[in-house]
């Protein structure tokens, strides 16, 4: 009797079991499922980003322009690189608060090491970004070795680069090439360069999620004992996850001092929570495995759209985060509604 037999049970159970049997087309549909659960996810922002942009502009004229664009993405970019790297560890099921401190020692190496000499100064961004490679990298071992609280390891690593930070330049200062400050200014064919940027985190996203590490980041993100039975390594992946968070909070700061023009041991601080709200509002979840960079991408621009509202209307800016507050626990229920709503009509 052959195998593919359909009289024989058994033998229809092993083809069933089989790759092109009922757990392969259970995969399928799990990744099918998860995509539209993602796709899900984007609907809340979109709405919310729309509906802000509808209110600024009707009491700002020229909102939809390509000025415009150029100066809110120039605002949020700091922010965008940030939540890039947290969006990341945020798949994985993790947190990242040491891209704070990393921000900080970033603007104060960056506005005291480079100096005048460009070989100079390109060595120090290499050094810095390798900085950020290598403290996440840390916070990744020591989260999977030693068994630690994401939290309680990056809070730690937070406050040993802030302080270190502090060392270097223990007020607002320093000194930046006019050619560094000039990159934050430029425009290309009409397009300044943090919408260049910007098109260059989009490509690098659409890029890394379908690379091994982004798959094995997302389904560790998921269910990490099925991962690791899958073979992905959790050492591997933290010290992945994290230095990638690392690399990105470096790159965050060395943007910043092209808008700054110096460096500041504390500004760092202001990122840590916006980056989580950026990455939350946009539908990733805190518990890992669900989401991606352009919904994070969605919710800075609220983030930031919000702070011109703020300044449009002449109110005191102790009501920004107020509001990012408010939208933040509007997103999380209407997201939290929408998956149970998806999941439902997906079952």
């Amino acid at each position: 009797m052959s195998v593919a037999d359909p009289t024989n049970p058994a033998r229809k159970t092993i083809a069933d079991a089989g790759p092109t049997g009922t757990a392969h087309r259970r995969s399928r549909a799990a990744i099918w499922k998860s995509a539209l659960l993602d796709r899900a996810s984007l609907i809340i922002p979109c709405v919310m980003l729309v509906a802000l942009l509808l209110v600024y502009a009707s009491l700002r004229d020229g909102v939809f322009t390509i000025d415009e664009l150029n100066l809110d993405t120039a605002a949020a970019m700091t922010l965008l690189l940030a939540a890039t790297g947290q969006t990341i560890v945020l798949l994985r099921g993790g947190i990242d608060l040491s891209i704070g401190g990393m921000i900080s020692l970033g603007t104060v190496l960056t506005a005291t090491r480079f100096g005048t000499d460009p070989g100079q100064a390109a060595a120090w961004a290499f050094g810095i970004v390798a900085i950020g490679g290598l403290v996440g990298a840390l916070n990744g071992v020591l989260i999977t070795v030693l068994r630690l609280q994401p939290f309680l390891v990056t809070l730690a690593t937070w406050s040993i680069l802030s302080g270190a930070a502090m060392i270097i330049l223990p007020t607002d200062g320093g000194a930046l090439p006019s050619g560094w400050t000039m990159f934050g200014v430029s425009i290309w064919l009409g397009l300044s360069s943090s919408v260049w940027l910007l098109a260059l985190l989009l490509v690098f996203w659409f890029w890394f999620k379908r690379t091994r590490l982004g798959i094995a980041i997302r389904a560790t993100g998921s269910n990490e004992r099925s991962a690791f039975l899958s073979g992905v390594s959790p050492i591997g992946i933290n010290i992945a996850t994290y230095g990638l968070s690392g690399i990105f909070a470096a790159l965050a700061a060395l943007y910043l001092t092209t808008q700054t023009g110096a460096g500041s041991p504390t500004i760092g601080k202001d990122y840590i929570l916006p980056s989580v709200a950026a990455a939350v509002i946009g539908g990733i979840s805190l518990f890992g495995g669900r989401g991606g960079l352009v919904g994070t991408m969605i919710g800075a621009f609220i983030l930031t759209i919000i702070g011109n509202l703020v300044f449009v209307l002449e109110v005191s800016s102790y009501w920004q985060p107020i509001v990012s507050g408010i939208i933040l626990l509007i997103a999380v229920l209407a997201s939290s509604i929408a998956e149970k709503s998806a999941r439902r009509s997906l079952s």
